[in-house]
């Protein structure tokens, strides 16, 4: 069985806020970044995210079970400064809850995300450098290093990378 993207409600928000909390516990405990984890933002903070229009808000589903997130800002560059006329989408967010992770279900979301924007011409996400199996699912999708870090904290820095 493959996964399905469906979009997020507002009325959804708190269910999205233990899932997330929940797939970012492992981050969280391993790295101690209460500033900036997912697994530590309030509830506030992730109803604050449906203000933005250029937010693109999808369950991960296993049939009806909702398994991860996915989120997608259309028309946004963080690496570099793009264009509009340029569609560049930026992966925010992703997990899959940990009885679920390992299945390849992380790759179909993505696969399914970037065919919801078929008019983007690149995309962009940053994930963790010290991260290796993080990684190695961004470059197996064909994300490349982008050449730009961000020191978090000690020992926990932010990569960015691109697919054109």
């Amino acid at each position: 069985m493959g996964v399905a993207l469906q979009r997020v409600t507002i009325d959804e928000c708190e269910k999205l806020h233990k899932m997330q909390t929940l797939g970012f516990a492992a981050l969280l405990a391993k790295y101690q970044d209460f500033d900036t984890s997912p697994g530590a933002e309030t509830l506030e903070k992730v109803r604050q995210r449906f203000e933005n229009p250029a937010a693109g808000q999808f369950w991960i589903q296993l049939g009806t079970e909702k398994i991860g997130y996915i989120r997608i800002y259309e028309n946004v560059g963080f690496v570099r400064e793009y264009t509009a006329e340029e569609n560049v989408c930026r992966l925010a967010m992703m997990f899959i809850l940990p009885a679920f992770q390992g299945h390849g279900y992380a790759q179909q979301a993505m696969r399914l995300a970037e065919a919801k924007y078929p008019q983007a011409r690149a995309w962009e996400l940053d994930t963790i450098k010290q991260e290796a199996k993080l990684r190695h699912l961004y470059e197996k999708m064909g994300y490349r290093p982008a050449g730009t870090e961000h020191n978090i904290k000690p020992d926990m820095d932010l990569v960015d990378y691109v697919k054109p």
